[in-house]
């Protein structure tokens, strides 16, 4: 509305400043022509009324520009009008209207001097002094339009960058948020899992002291608690904000507490740490710390009661590796607690693209002979950049 306010605004101020000018050409004409005063009122009242088609200029340049070309010839009045409305041509269109308009004007004047010539002016000068005038209008209607498409174009490229700015932030914090929501899915399902097999524990042994029982109700109830904590914390990430804060996942200092739990659900834990004092960056410390609870969880599910060795050493190209192996039983055995679990199937397949971002790589299979055993093993070996110095 502000536009169109100002729009309509130039607009009338064209028509007053038209109205003026006609004015002064007609006093100047009248030198030479000897109009009397009624015919100088006449033609003053044709200008300004000519003068008036100015209001729609906007919307129909090229018909305004030719009638007032024209309409020149018949009025002094209508002199600077033309001019006003060639300049509104020039300035909003392109080619073939701007041809138009020139070339209508270019006769006009002509014809002008030719019918109404000025004893004081040469013919020849006359008409060089009309094409100044033709020229320099081209000219600057020809620099405001540069102008203004150039300020268009700087406006629509700075609103594209900022939306093309806009469209990143939302992809990054939707891939933020997916590799959150996969971290807590992880903590989860490990969680779920110490539920289900605590609770199957309870199913298959009834033989169990009133203090077991209750060391086992309270590693469910415990469970139980922290997966509904995680869910919450799953359901914050997908409704956060961009400032959110949210809760450090953890890595390899927590590796402890990860085979503890796995103690308590009744998993037995060899754990060979012989990575020493050397720094771990957080994403290869969270890498590691998942690789080992998602072959824990397999471990718990598939081989309850075995013995799972967790080795985590340095390979001798420097690699970091982790290597979760669990022998596999014939079947279930009676007061081992194992339970058929049922998981996503998205374990692994995440452990994977978790290992590629790494750059790293891993391998998960049956390995061994059966006749002397089979194992079922998790391997993963992970970039380990040497500390600069070192």
């Amino acid at each position: 509305m502000g536009a169109r306010i100002r729009g309509r605004a130039w607009d009338a101020t064209a028509i007053l400043v038209s109205w003026f000018g006609g004015l002064l050409l007609i006093g100047d004409a009248a030198s030479f022509r000897h109009f009397s005063d009624e015919a100088m009122a006449l033609f003053f009242a044709l200008g300004c009324l000519f003068s008036l088609t100015l209001w729609w200029r906007r919307r129909h340049p090229t018909r305004v520009a030719v009638f007032l070309a024209v309409a020149a010839l018949a009025t002094d009045g209508a002199g600077i009008a033309a001019l006003i409305a060639y300049y509104t041509v020039v300035s909003r269109r392109r080619g073939r209207d701007v041809v138009v308009a020139t070339v209508v004007n270019l006769v006009g004047a002509t014809a002008y001097l030719f019918l109404f010539p000025d004893p004081s002016v040469p013919w020849p000068f006359g008409l060089l002094l009309a094409v100044a005038f033709i020229a320099s209008t081209l000219a600057a209607g020809m620099a405001a339009r540069s102008r203004r498409e150039l300020i268009e174009s700087l406006r629509e490229r700075a609103a594209r960058a900022e939306e093309e700015a806009r469209l990143r932030a939302d992809r990054l914090r939707a891939l933020e948020r997916e590799r959150i929501a996969r971290e807590m899915h992880d903590a989860l399902a490990h969680r779920i899992s110490m539920v289900s097999l605590h609770a199957g524990a309870l199913q298959i042994r009834p033989d169990l002291t009133p203090g077991e029982v209750a060391r086992a109700a309270t590693t469910i109830r415990d469970s139980a608690h922290h997966a509904l904590e995680d869910l919450r914390e799953i359901l914050g990430v997908l409704r956060a904000g961009p400032g959110d804060a949210l809760r450090p996942q953890p890595g390899l200092e927590h590796l402890g507490e990860l085979v503890a739990e796995a103690e308590r659900a009744g998993v037995r834990v060899d754990l060979r740490d012989r990575l020493g004092d050397r720094p771990v960056s957080g994403s290869l410390g969270r890498t590691v710390y998942r690789l080992v609870q998602e072959g824990l969880t397999n471990a718990g599910k598939h081989a309850g009661g075995a013995l799972v060795t967790v080795l985590l050493d340095r390979a001798p190209d420097g690699a970091l590796h982790v290597l979760v192996s669990n022998p596999l039983l014939p079947g279930p055995r009676a007061g081992s607690g194992r339970t058929e679990v049922p998981g996503a199937g998205s374990g692994l397949v995440g452990l994977a693209e978790r290992v590629d971002l790494l750059d790293g790589r891993m391998r998960h299979g049956v390995r061994g002979d059966p006749r002397t055993g089979l194992t079922f093993d998790l391997e993963a070996w992970l970039p380990w950049p040497t500390p600069s110095g070192s």
